[in-house]
């Protein structure tokens, strides 16, 4: 079989097709056929070597993959070939409370990742592909659909009639908008680009902002819902959080997720968040659990991801560059086989 390793921190360029056996499943194991991919700006942090102490080279890189079951080892029954699958961000973390132990496992980091055309798979970290889904599509939810799901519905608890703002339209902002429209509430949404705010609009932001083009985006939130939103997904991190802060009314939550924005402000608004009683909440994707409860709402809803774009499995060096240029609406997608 084919895959791509990382042979060292040293960007894009380091990527490497190499030649492996395809390996055969144990007990509880399954081979699973990868028919796409789909990344996420983590793996882009990864790919040059800004991940943390625990990533280790030679390293399969990428997170989220779905495909077809290849073959089932001893003492699995809950698979057979030729079902469709997606693989748990955590292949440990099955439910409950996260923790360091579950949380040790994590796809194309501390282990290896899914671009590659086969795959062993703990049968446990498994999930059926929603019937009405492409394996394209389907590769888009283990990472980037978790982390909006926990962001808004299982930690942020969004309600009927509330109000989520998120930010720009990488897949996890998208797939909140979408996911607050199933629960029945308002969406605001903000980019740099007019273009990509009609296609907000599209998606069904309820209102927009250019935050170019309007700075205190946050100000012109919390005046447009009325007393502040309920819940921001907040992925540009602490260079963006003055303005969620403003956003946010008194008692709201913001779902802290990325880093995209930069260092933090000299004027870090900290003291507002406490007298106005908000929460603070980091997300880091979820558990097996979590990841069928999503799927089993995207089934019934039959909700699509947005995909941007769909490179092949050669051009994988060319579907990150066009990550990293920002110019993507959506998942940035790779077709494995």
């Amino acid at each position: 079989m084919k895959c791509y390793e990382l042979q060292g921190p040293s960007g894009i360029d380091g990527l490497a097709v190499v030649d492996k056996p395809v390996p055969a499943p144990g007990e509880n194991e399954v081979l699973v056929r990868l028919r796409a991919a789909t990344l996420n700006y983590r793996d882009l942090l990864t790919v040059k070597g800004g991940y943390g102490s625990r990533q280790k080279f030679p390293l399969v890189p990428v997170s989220d993959g779905a495909g077809v079951v290849e073959r089932v080892g001893p003492g699995v029954r809950e698979f057979a070939a030729g079902d469709r699958v997606i693989g748990s961000f955590f292949e440990s973390w099955i439910g409950g409370e996260p923790s360091e132990a579950k949380m040790r496992a994590a796809l194309g980091g501390s282990v290896e990742g899914v671009l590659t055309e086969y795959r062993i798979f703990p049968k446990h970290a498994l999930v059926r592909t929603p019937e009405h889904l492409s394996d394209v599509e389907a590769a888009a939810l283990p990472c980037a659909g978790l982390t909006a799901w926990s962001a808004v519905v299982k930690l942020g608890g969004l309600k009927p009639g509330q109000t989520v703002l998120t930010q720009g339209t990488g897949g996890v902002s998208l797939f909140a908008i979408q996911f607050a429209k199933m629960c029945g509430a308002r969406a605001i949404a903000t980019s740099s680009s007019d273009a990509k705010i009609e296609r907000l609009k599209q998606l069904g932001a309820d209102f927009t902002l250019n935050y170019k083009a309007a700075p205190d985006w946050g100000k012109k939130a919390r005046e447009w819902s009325g007393h502040g939103v309920d819940l921001v997904v907040e992925v540009g991190g602490v260079g963006t959080l003055n303005e969620s802060i403003r956003a946010t009314r008194i008692g709201g939550t913001i779902a802290f997720i990325g880093v995209l924005a930069g260092p933090p402000p000299s004027d870090l608004r900290l003291p507002l968040m406490v007298m106005q009683q908000q929460r603070l909440q980091g997300v880091t994707v979820g558990s097996v659990e979590d990841l069928q409860a999503m799927a089993n709402a995207i089934a019934v809803h039959r909700m699509k991801p947005v995909v941007d774009k769909i490179f092949s499995f050669d051009q994988v060096k060319q579907a990150f560059a066009h990550m990293e240029s920002g110019a993507h609406f959506g998942k940035v997608a790779i077709e494995i086989g």
